[in-house]
């Protein structure tokens, strides 16, 4: 069964854009000074830029990706980086193949 923060969080479609983006990191966003684009994570500040939004807003979605379990965040200096979790993905994928 979906959970309802996936739900929530699947509902956007700008909170799917990113998950798209953050699916093939390296094709979406710059290098990033500090951290892997793939090992560490997209920074949030290249999320919002490619996004168009503000950071608040950006952090918002990040947040509701994040509360659903899609996203992993890592903190590095007083930046924060996200990488999808593939393993509850595939979880919500399953699970909404079963309910369709």
């Amino acid at each position: 069964m979906l959970s309802s923060a996936a739900r929530k969080a699947l509902a956007n479609d700008r909170r799917l854009d990113i998950l798209n983006w953050l699916k093939k990191p390296r094709a979406h966003f710059p290098p990033q000074t500090d951290g892997d684009l793939v090992r560490d994570g997209v920074c949030s500040v290249f999320i919002a830029h490619k996004l168009g939004v503000s950071q608040p807003t950006a952090s918002e979605h990040l947040r509701i990706l994040s509360h659903a379990g899609l996203l992993r965040a890592k903190r590095m200096k007083q930046w924060t980086f996200y990488t999808r979790d593939e393993k509850k993905i595939a979880e919500i994928k399953r699970a909404l193949r079963a309910a369709f």
